[in-house]
């Protein structure tokens, strides 16, 4: 067909018959855009129970494949997750016994829409899905983080009736400029927090405080359908591969179980499983009693908080807080937009080049989820490993959980990122929002990622607008 001597990679300009010509330039345009072809299926984020919603209400479906009953629970579940509670004593008595001392009045006041809170934009606003975790130097009981004295594990303030709130949050910005390669400069805000009006003695001086905005509820069952050994196939504490990410599993205690588990959600990932997530919620958040978490979250300095009225023993009975179980476990997640367009494609290739994937692992398949079968044997493209990875001293909170350490947080799946804006009407990121876009995210990111920051860095302007397209369209 042609003469051999001459090289592969000379073929596309030596060839001369026509049925070689075709064949020769099909394999060079491979060479040249195989990276700007998309994967078979990857705009199905979540396999078959991804949904086709680009609205506002677009975190807000049932996964598609619900049995009739789990449906008709799945909406008895966002009902008890979206309308408010109330003090007690009420007539509402399924819905009473809010407090006394809370951070919001309903799930949905940190999960608006089911999409994610925001930090106070200045000091003084009133905090919308956002809240102070607090602890000092030492452990628990069962390794977790040692409430504060006179304060507990969490900052409340919010309190019912004449009972004082334990305190008020301030937050103040301070400005952060630096440069990219090509001189184009950016300024970071680092947020400074403080503890104003304690009402319940002095803050102990060694007291550590991990400031929270709330996360987006999508997708969560897949995630927990997550296989145990797939989850930690992605480990490698010791950096065995020398790429720099070292990433480890969190192990917390599962209060129904009494015993130690895989972490997998939270921030720090300081949860087991979505039921005693959602029961601390409900706890912590919102002052509302379980079976799993019986006690209010009151401490034994807090009089007028332990004489208050209570809304039964427990104030949410084990039927409503299954479906609110279900109803997290089954939100279904959006199915990503452009995922086929050119800029975007290119964008995903500068995710890998930087080796943001490195953490943010593509795809899963579930494995069998023992209560809603749906979630089983799914194809999943969530973002995540679910393990922990020191980002840096920079994003550090200095509070250990379990494991964790100051600088270790849970890598956040980054399925549905791109709708955050239309679902939340705002596009703040990170775990206390300090990023006001998805580029301010890329910059904080240090530690184990200080490469990949690195390499966004040097990248071209087209290229790193390219990569935050990608973004934009899970």
């Amino acid at each position: 067909m042609f003469d051999k001597k001459f090289h592969h990679k000379s073929i596309c300009s030596f060839v001369t018959i026509s049925s070689c010509i075709v064949i020769i330039l099909i394999s060079c345009q491979k060479d040249n855009t195989n990276h700007l072809i998309p994967d078979a299926g990857e705009e199905l984020s979540a396999g078959a129970l991804t949904v086709f919603d680009e609205s506002p209400n677009a975190f807000g479906n049932p996964i598609r494949n619900l049995s009739g009953l789990d449906e008709l629970n799945f909406f008895v579940g966002n009902s008890f997750f979206n309308q408010s509670w109330v003090s007690a004593p009420a007539t509402t008595t399924a819905r009473d016994g809010l407090g006394p001392m809370f951070n919001a009045r309903s799930c949905a006041g940190c999960h608006f829409k089911d999409g994610r809170g925001r930090a106070p934009l200045f000091d003084g606003e009133a905090s919308q899905g956002f809240l102070i975790r607090l602890s000092v130097p030492g452990q628990d009981a069962h390794g977790g983080p040692k409430a504060a004295p006179n304060y507990g594990g969490q900052l409340q303030d919010r309190a019912t009736g004449n009972i004082p709130p334990e305190a008020s949050i301030g937050i103040t910005y301070e400005s952060i400029s630096g440069t990219y390669a090509d001189g184009e400069s950016y300024t970071l805000r680092k947020p400074i927090y403080h503890i104003t009006n304690p009402a319940y003695g002095a803050l102990d001086p060694n007291i550590m405080m991990s400031p929270r905005v709330g996360n987006q509820m999508i997708g969560l069952g897949l995630l927990e359908a997550i296989s145990t050994h797939d989850l930690l196939a992605n480990e490698d504490p010791l950096d065995s591969n020398g790429d720099g990410i070292s990433g480890r599993a969190n192990y917390v205690w599962n209060t129904e179980e009494q015993s130690t588990n895989i972490g997998r959600f939270g921030w720090k990932a300081n949860q087991p499983n979505l039921r005693q997530q959602v029961a601390g919620a409900f706890n912590g958040d919102l002052g509302i009693t379980s079976s799993i978490f019986p006690n209010q979250n009151c401490t034994d300095t807090q009089e007028a908080c332990n004489d208050a009225p209570d809304g039964g023993s427990p104030e949410i009975e084990n039927e409503a807080l299954e479906h609110v179980v279900l109803y997290s476990s089954t939100l279904a997640v959006p199915a990503r937009r452009n995922w086929d367009d050119s800029t975007v494609l290119k964008g995903k290739k500068a995710f890998e080049d930087a080796n943001c994937n490195g953490c943010h692992i593509q795809k899963f398949t579930t494995g069998i989820h023992p209560d809603f079968a749906a979630l089983s044997n799914q194809t999943i493209r969530p973002y995540t490993d679910l393990l922990l990875h020191d980002m840096g001293d920079e994003l550090s909170d200095n509070r250990p959980d379990f494991l964790a350490t100051g600088n270790e947080w849970r890598t956040p799946p980054l399925w549905g990122i791109g709708l955050f804006d239309v679902v939340n009407n705002h596009t703040e990121y990170l775990h206390d929002g300090r990023a006001k876009n998805l580029t301010d995210a890329i910059l904080w990111h240090g530690g184990e990622a200080e490469n990949s920051v690195k390499a966004f860095k040097e990248m071209p302007k087209n290229k790193r607008l390219a990569l935050i397209e990608f973004l934009n369209s899970l």
